[in-house]
Parts: C-alpha cells; sequence; structure tokens
C-alpha cells in the first residue's frame, strides 16, 4: 500500500492525462496558452493502463479520477477508461472535464466503465462565462452537464470557483439551479496553482464568505465528520434534503490530515500533493531498456512509489508565511 511517515494512506488515484486544454480560465493561465508538453513526454495510453494497474493491483488504490488539462481532448480516452474498467479488483473511476465534448462522449464513457462526472462551471451567466474563460462554450457546458446525468454518469458533481468582482454573487442562484437540475454543487476556495502566480490570499472569496451567502435563500444542515471521511468537501444539507452542497476550503480549512490521494501527471511524475513544489519520476522506469528487467518490472515501479508517497510532507503549506506556490500551473497537474 501508499502509506506515509504519517500514517496516510493512499486509496485514491488522480491521473492528468494532458496538460492541454480548450479553455483559458484567468484562474489558471494567461489567455495565450501555455508551452505544452511535446508529445514524447507524454505518457503513451498502454503505459497509463500499467501505471493504474500497478497501482490497482500492487499498492491498494481503490478509486481512479482522471483529469487534465481537459481529459476529454485526449484521444484514447474512452480505451483508457474500458481497459482500466477491467482490472481486477475493478477501482471506481470518474472523471473531472470542464464539459465541453462531454454531450458527444457520455454514453460511450458510462459505457466503457465510466461510473461518474465531475463538471467544472463558474457562472450561470453566459458573458461572466465568456470573460473567466476567455470562450463562448456556456452552452456547450450546460448541454453536456444534461448528457452526463441523462447517460447515468450520477452523481454528477459541478465544480465552481467564486471570484470578486465577477461572480461572487451568484452562490445563491447557483446551488437553486444545481438543486433544480439535480446536480452536486460544490465550491471551491480559489487556490494558488495559477501559471501568472498572481494569486492573493486577501483577495479570495473563502468558504465563509460562501456559506454566508447561500444562508440568505437556503437552511444548510452540516452532515457531519463522519459522513465527510477522507472527502475534500464538507457538505451541507439544503433545506432538509435530499439535496447536498459542499465546499472544498483548501486555503481556509486544510484537510491535508485525512487526504488519501497520489497524483500522476501527464508526464509520468508522481505528485503526493496538489501544492507539492517535488516529484517522482515514474517514466524512466516505464520505459527502461529491454535489458533492464529489474528497473522496469511492475514491482520497481510499485517501489519507487511507494518511497514517494513515504517521503509526503503533513501540509501544503498553504499557512506557512513562506509558501513556495508549485512551478506547474492547474493545468499541468490535474484537480
Amino acid at each position: 500500500m501508499l502509506i506515509d511517515t504519517f500514517g496516510r494512506v493512499a486509496t485514491d488515484l488522480r491521473v492528468s492525462l494532458t496538460d492541454r486544454c480548450n479553455l483559458r480560465c484567468t484562474y489558471c493561465m494567461p489567455e495565450e496558452g501555455l508551452q505544452w508538453l511535446a508529445k514524447p513526454d507524454l505518457l503513451t495510453d498502454d503505459e497509463i493502463v500499467r501505471l493504474v494497474r500497478v497501482a490497482v493491483t500492487h499498492l491498494g488504490i481503490r478509486e481512479v479520477r482522471f483529469t487534465g488539462g481537459e481529459p476529454l481532448l485526449r484521444p484514447g480516452l474512452v480505451g483508457i477508461v474500458e481497459r482500466c474498467a477491467r482490472l481486477e479488483p475493478r477501482p471506481k473511476m470518474s472523471l473531472t472535464t470542464n464539459g465541453i465534448g462531454l454531450k458527444r462522449t457520455a454514453k460511450a464513457l458510462k459505457a466503457a466503465g465510466l461510473d461518474r462526472v465531475n463538471v467544472s462551471l463558474d457562472t450561470l451567466r453566459p458573458d461572466v462565462f465568456k470573460t473567466l474563460t476567455r470562450r463562448d462554450r456556456h452552452k456547450d457546458v450546460l448541454e453536456g452537464l444534461e448528457a452526463a446525468r441523462d447517460a447515468g454518469l450520477t452523481p454528477v458533481k459541478v465544480n465552481t470557483v467564486l471570484m470578486p468582482g465577477l461572480n461572487d454573487d451568484e452562490a445563491p442562484d447557483l446551488l437553486a439551479w444545481a438543486v433544480e437540475n439535480d446536480y452536486e454543487l460544490r465550491f471551491i476556495e480559489q487556490m494558488p496553482l495559477d501559471a501568472q502566480h498572481g494569486w492573493k490570499r486577501d483577495g479570495m472569496i473563502t468558504a465563509g464568505d460562501i456559506l454566508q451567502s447561500l444562508r440568505t435563500r437556503f437552511d444548510l444542515t452540516e452532515e457531519g465528520s463522519t459522513e465527510r471521511g477522507s472527502a475534500p468537501a464538507e457538505r451541507w444539507i439544503v433545506d432538509g434534503g435530499p439535496h447536498r452542497v459542499g465546499v472544498i476550503a483548501s486555503v481556509t480549512r486544510p484537510f491535508c490530515s485525512a487526504c488519501d490521494r497520489t497524483r500522476l501527471t501527464a508526464d509520468g511524475q508522481v505528485r503526493t500533493c496538489l501544492f507539492a513544489t517535488e516529484e517522482t519520476d515514474l517514466r524512466a522506469a516505464l520505459r527502461a531498456a529491454p535489458e533492464d528487467t529489474e528497473g522496469g518490472s511492475d514491482e520497481a515501479i510499485a517501489r519507487i512509489w511507494k518511497q514517494a508517497m513515504w517521503g509526503k510532507k503533513a501540509g501544503s503549506g498553504l499557512d506557512a508565511p513562506t509558501f513556495q506556490q508549485p512551478d506547474r500551473p492547474m493545468s499541468a497537474i490535474g484537480g
């Protein structure tokens, strides 16, 4: 298993399939985009499936989340999901996406074995969406959400980041819309993972701000830590149920002590934390020369992965005065 020196066991694997994205969200990357990874540096479909297999069969991983960048841009996505669904024991599989292209692929992903999706949507207003993402694709995201729900990729979770002066007044409207459409809304505090390094703690919308806004229209009952487990979102029951709303407060209410995640970048690096500044290379072991039987074996890869997780730090360091932002933006790490 993947255990660290603080006794935490990783059972949830986040796999970034690409660093590319078809949006340019202001809190993630500059308008001109980024310097994308060269194709030879990216893991192949076979390499991704092999690493997931090692994680599931050797390291105790029970849940796999495919992320990006935008994972729907990965040509082999459906095949990767289908092959991972045949693993024994079969992991639970989900996908985090911006929803563009989901209308076209939702049924195929469900048939391949995907269990559910998380879709990023920060606003109900098309003009604000265009300002935030620098793309006019709001309608596509709404249609993708509907397609995911209709295909049975449920519960469909909607991830929202509130930004001062743009959409910070929309929390109650977003929750009313989510309840009406049977989506589970989750607000995420803006995190320091932008390529421009423009994040400022004193300018962010906090969990407290979000809850205060929601309570102007809804009665919220805290679900409690027993139900939460190691999930990143604190959840509240809305107006007595059955709907819930979540808040992921990575900055103001960190949950590092219960973290059960390990992360794999699109170029085959293990990251022990979303905010880590160090990585461990698995791609080199995957691509070891055929005669190097020990270097490229599943057992060797598992050993490297275990060593990486053993060195996981106690927390993200966000609360430290000397916090150092990762040099990779969110699009290259995977959320």
